[in-house]
């Protein structure tokens, strides 16, 4: 007797609402942080779905999640705003990642495996040397997003804790919310590139409290950086 076609049951049905509500969810970052949806854009439901191709369900799924974390507010009968960052998410941001990584680098400077660190130092060298002798290319550009990641996420894995790495999630999000509209120079990429290396020196030196400090010192810039929008320098 030939088998019976099994029909999804309930719960398959709620798995791949959350699958397609995931998908929903990356794709509307992605184009956020693509500059395709300016930041501080007001958009009907129906303007979103034909702009990204997304089914009704999963958007305001998708949606309901991004206003928990703050990048959307959703205002019922007219549309949908995406947050333009100002000063005080700004502030907030840097504040909060300062206290997770700060901790996180020390405990990295003592367990990161050697060819780990070597692999960091390597990367960032040559993509230093790369920008001095070209400028920011696209093909930098997209190095520069890979290794600010690679560098900060590794730290933050090194806590092995899952609920920081949820929170460290969204506030990456942040992140590139608000370097959205901040000003790429050659000085100001070169300037955070040669921090990082002393973040990653210290770590190979086994010097748990310098790499904090280095971190530390790191983040404050950034924040400077960002400031800088807002304070016109």
């Amino acid at each position: 007797m030939a088998e019976r076609e099994r029909k999804p049951d309930g719960n398959d049905g709620v798995a791949a609402g959350q699958r397609l509500g995931d998908r929903a969810y990356t794709r509307i970052l992605e184009t956020l942080f693509e500059r395709k949806i300016p930041a501080g854009a007001f958009l009907s439901q129906g303007d979103l779905v034909k702009m990204l191709q997304i089914p009704v369900a999963p958007l305001r799924d998708a949606l309901k999640l991004l206003e928990a974390e703050g990048i959307v507010i959703i205002h019922s009968r007219s549309g949908i705003q995406f947050v333009k960052p100002g000063f005080e998410l700004t502030r907030s941001t840097y504040q909060f990642r300062s206290i997770l990584e700060r901790a996180a680098t020390g405990v990295y400077a003592q367990t990161a495996e050697e060819a780990e660190l070597a692999e960091l130092e390597r990367q960032h060298l040559s993509t230093i040397e790369e920008i001095e002798r070209t400028g920011l290319t696209d093909h930098v550009r997209a190095d520069l997003e890979e290794l600010e990641t690679l560098l900060h996420h590794s730290i933050i894995a090194s806590l092995n804790n899952p609920l920081i790495e949820s929170s460290y999630k969204r506030l990456h999000n942040y992140v590139r919310l608000i370097r959205l509209d901040r000003k790429v120079t050659v000085p100001l990429v070169l300037q955070s590139l040669r921090e990082h290396m002393q973040v990653i020196l210290a770590c190979k030196a086994r010097d748990p409290e310098a790499a904090a400090a280095a971190m530390q010192a790191h983040l404050a810039s950034a924040l400077q950086r960002g400031l800088g929008l807002y304070y016109g320098y």
